[in-house]
């Protein structure tokens, strides 16, 4: 982790109407830093990373993404992050080699790299013998590594990952943030939403959301001593007991 910041937020807001989702959050993110963006159901995560992500136009505030401006610049923006999600990411009808191919060139990889990418992938994952398999023939566990893997073939300054490991068992669990660890180390930036606490552990420093506002910024170390807890399952019930929100 570096000192250079890949993510700038500052007063990031997004009304619906009279319902502020994300009210005025700020904060940095640096390269190659872990960063966890935790809160419970309603919290205003799922709204902010569509922001993010250019997905979605903030209602006030600023932030960068790789450096690009958030309203200005969102095509720049799609090209230099990648992204996961628990629920959608890969296409199942296709094969392993066909969704490499075919993701490779929506990030404008050239034909080479493609080639050169995926044998380079499919070796890593040990996905040799399923590389002509259809994507939905393969278990929970290996389609998500897959999708990271995918979501990071382009090598992006940062990626968003939306809950990536719902659903599946511990060993796979870990196993996955290896792979967070390994692009962490290449200098790219992880930011992460879970509702596992363990795995927020893990992480360089995390944020807290509750009803739309930052909570709590910190390492999980300090966290902890911050509130005399011996998780973060315990740190994030003290500061989630109060929610009013129940959904995004």
């Amino acid at each position: 982790m570096t000192n250079e910041v890949v993510l700038h937020t500052e007063k990031l807001t997004k009304r619906f109407g009279d319902f502020i989702a994300t009210n005025e959050i700020s904060f940095d993110v640096y390269k190659g830093e872990i960063f966890g963006f935790l809160g419970a159901n309603g919290a205003g995560k799922t709204t902010a990373i569509r922001m993010l992500c250019g997905l979605s136009k903030p209602s006030s505030g600023q932030a960068t993404i790789a450096g690009f401006d958030i309203y200005k610049e969102t095509e720049s923006i799609k090209k230099n992050i990648g992204y996961m999600s628990q629920k959608f990411s890969l296409y199942e009808d296709l094969t392993v080699i066909e969704n490499i191919r075919f993701f490779g060139g929506i990030y404008g990889l050239s034909f080479k790299q493609i080639r050169e990418k995926s044998k380079e992938l499919i070796a890593k994952l040990g996905l040799t013998a399923e590389s002509r398999k259809l994507v939905r023939e393969l278990p929970l566990g290996w389609k998500q590594k897959l999708a990271f893997s995918v979501a990071i073939l382009h090598e992006p300054q940062i990626v968003f990952l939306d809950e990536p490991t719902g659903g599946v068992d511990p060993v796979t669990r870990r196993q996955f943030w290896d792979l967070i660890y390994e692009a962490a180390d290449r200098g790219i930036t992880v930011f992460v939403t879970t509702h596992y606490m363990d795995e927020a552990e893990y992480c360089n420093r995390i944020s807290m959301m509750v009803d739309g506002v930052i909570v709590a910024l910190e390492t999980p170390e300090n966290l902890k001593k911050q509130y005399h807890a011996a998780s973060m399952d315990d740190v994030f019930f003290e500061l989630a007991r109060g929610a009013q929100r129940k959904a995004d």
